[in-house]
C-alpha cells in the first residue's frame, strides 16, 4: 500500500513573533518566507537585523498578514488571541511557537519550524550542531554568584532559559537563589548584599528612562566595580536560535576567566 500524500512545502510564510522571524530567516528557502515582524529589526531583541532588512516588515495585525496571502503565519503562543482566531477563521494556517524556557527544548523548536516550512533535514542539522557544541561545554569549579539585572531591577529566577545558562557555565544565579520563579523584580538591595561577582545588564535604550535609572545607581556602580560585567547582547538571550550560543560561549568564557578555584 503506497504511503500517505507529503504535503508540499508552503510557498508564502508571514511571521509575526520575534523567535519564529530568526528561525525562518535560517531554515526557509529563499523566497519563501515573505514577510517578518518589526521586532526582526529592533537591534536590541533580533540577533539578525541586518538579514531582516530584505523582508517585507508586518505589525502582526491580521488584515496587514491576510492581505499577504500567506498559506502559513509563524505566531508565538502569546500572540493576540483575536489576530490568530481571525486568520484562522479566514482559512490561514496559524502555527503557535511556544517561548523557550530551556536548553533542551532550543533543538526541539528549530526541528518543529523546520519541518512546518517542509525542511526538516535542516532543522535536523542545525539542531544537531548547537546540541553537539552545547555538550561540549561544561562548569569547572565551585558555582560563582552572577546576577541579571535589567531596568526596574528585572531579573531571571529559576525556571528560565537564562537561569539554565548561568547554571551551565558555573554561575549560581541571585535571582533563583532569591526565590524568583521565571522573571521578576530583584530590589537593589538584595543585589548589593547577595555580593555577585558577575553582573549582567542590558544595552540602555536611546532617550530617557526612568526604569533604567536603576543601573546608574551610585549602589550598583559601586558593586560593579568589584565584580566582572559580562557583555553578551541582550538579543543572544531571547529566543532558541543558534545566537543563543554566543550568550553560553561568553559565560563560559567569563566563568574560565574567574579561575576554577573560588
Amino acid at each position: 500500500m503506497a504511503g500517505a500524500a507529503v504535503a508540499a512545502p508552503p510557498e508564502r510564510v508571514v511571521s509575526i513573533n520575534l523567535c519564529t522571524d530568526q528561525l525562518a530567516m535560517l531554515l526557509a528557502d529563499e523566497g519563501q518566507l515573505v514577510s517578518v515582524s518589526h521586532m526582526a529589526l529592533d537591534p536590541l531583541s533580533s540577533a539578525m537585523v541586518e538579514e531582516a532588512q530584505g523582508y517585507t516588515v508586518n505589525r502582526g495585525g491580521a488584515e496587514q498578514v491576510y492581505l499577504m496571502h500567506p498559506d502559513l503565519v509563524l505566531a508565538g503562543t502569546y500572540t493576540s488571541p483575536a489576530t490568530v482566531g481571525l486568520l484562522r477563521s479566514l482559512g490561514v494556517r496559524v502555527v503557535q511557537v511556544a517561548p523557550v524556557d530551556s536548553l533542551a527544548d532550543v533543538g526541539e523548536q528549530m526541528r518543529l519550524v523546520a519541518a512546518e516550512l517542509g525542511h526538516p533535514e535542516r532543522g535536523e542539522a542545525m539542531a544537531t550542531a548547537f546540541e553537539a557544541e552545547l555538550s561540549a561545554i561544561t562548569a569547572q569549579g565551585e558555582p560563582v554568584p552572577a546576577a541579571m539585572y535589567y531596568p526596574n531591577g528585572y531579573t531571571a529566577g529559576a525556571g528560565t532559559l537564562s537561569d539554565e545558562i548561568l547554571t551551565r557555565t558555573g554561575f549560581r544565579n541571585i535571582g533563583a537563589e532569591a526565590g524568583l520563579t521565571g522573571g521578576g523584580t530583584l530590589p537593589l538591595e538584595r543585589l548589593v548584599m547577595a555580593e555577585p561577582r558577575v553582573i549582567v545588564t542590558s544595552t540602555p535604550y536611546p532617550g530617557a528612562s526612568r526604569s533604567e535609572e536603576i543601573l546608574v545607581h551610585p549602589a550598583l556602580a559601586a558593586l560593579r566595580e568589584g565584580a566582572t560585567s559580562a557583555q553578551v547582547r541582550d538579543a543572544d538571550w531571547v529566543c532558541g536560535t543558534p545566537h543563543l550560543m554566543n550568550a553560553v560561549r561568553t559565560m563560559a568564557q567569563t566563568r574560565a576567566a574567574l579561575g576554577v578555584a573560588e
